[in-house]
């Protein structure tokens, strides 16, 4: 891979982190980063380790964690909010991700994390599969 793919790579990532709540898809991303979808799709992985969908999924969950821990909206509306267009999907994904419901997710309290800053908070808050947090002790 050279250098001036990862540098495409890297816009299209941060792409999606600004643009997450937007209708992306792998066919756009892989245009604006002038490769095929697949070749798009392949490089992404081998660059940061995950798929392009499962970045972008990543980044929309971690966003409705925070918007279900204000509590103020409602899970299909936090849904739509992140730019997910099946709440099916959406309560899957997060499931998967979080380990719990994302109804579960919004009763729960959250008040023990009030005073912590946001940049601290999405630290220990991001989402990551169950696989993923045990790769370093063989679990899984």
């Amino acid at each position: 891979m050279t250098l001036s793919d990862l540098v495409r790579l890297r816009r299209a990532r941060d792409q999606m982190d600004r643009d997450h709540a937007q209708p992306l898809d792998v066919t756009a991303l892989a245009l604006g980063a002038h490769m095929s979808p697949g070749h798009f799709s392949r490089s992404f992985r081998a660059a940061f380790g995950e798929t392009p969908y499962s970045y972008l999924m990543t980044r929309r969950i971690e966003r409705a964690k925070a918007l279900l821990r204000r509590g103020d909206l409602s899970v299909t509306e936090v849904c739509f909010a992140v730019g997910c267009a099946s709440l099916g999907t959406f309560s899957t994904r997060f499931t998967e991700l979080v380990g719990e419901s994302p109804s579960a997710y919004r009763a729960r309290g959250h008040e023990r994390g009030e005073g912590i800053p946001a940049c601290v908070s999405k630290i220990h808050t991001r989402p990551v599969r169950s696989r993923e947090q045990h790769s370093d002790t063989g679990i899984p």
